[in-house]
């Protein structure tokens, strides 16, 4: 015997599902320059947070914990797109800087997202895409989302 799906349980399934595809969207056309989703994700978010941001912050802003952000900057430190800085106030903190070299990649990354967005969005109206953040906005503050996850959602947005 199979059950209907209510509205809202549909839309918990379509929220998670529409995430994951559109991610994997970006993710196939960047996959040509080496790019995973972790990767460019965490690109894009540290060139739109404050310059100097550290290590837990940027974990924050892209949604993983430190230890999972580390290899990530690892690699992207190896390519030469980023570098890690020990603050002087506090030793055992590390900012994390962009590079001049990473600005071709995230121009990739920017025009990427941009496409994939114009894509999908192009027969969605406006005040449909305002209703829809309305919604995000009142289901992240009653699932605890903290204020400043919240500052940085509306501050870099995947693929804004």
């Amino acid at each position: 015997m199979t059950k209907s799906l209510n509205d809202q349980e549909q839309f918990g399934l379509h929220l998670g599902l529409v995430a994951r595809l559109w991610r994997a969207e970006i993710d196939r056309r960047l996959a040509t320059i080496g790019f995973t989703e972790s990767r460019w994700l965490t690109l894009l978010h540290l060139s739109r947070l404050p310059e100097a941001v550290t290590q837990r912050e940027l974990a924050e802003a892209v949604g993983v914990q430190g230890p999972t952000l580390v290899r990530t900057l690892d690699r992207l430190e190896a390519d030469g797109l980023i570098e890690r800085r020990t603050e002087a106030a506090d030793r055992r903190t590390k900012s994390v800087h962009l590079r001049k070299e990473a600005n071709p990649v995230l121009d990739r990354i920017e025009e990427t997202a941009a496409a994939v967005r114009a894509e999908i969005f192009s027969d969605i109206s406006h005040t449909e895409v305002t209703t829809c953040l309305k919604v995000f906005e009142q289901l992240a503050g009653k699932l605890g989302g903290t204020p400043r996850a919240t500052q940085l959602a509306h501050e870099t947005p995947m693929d804004k």
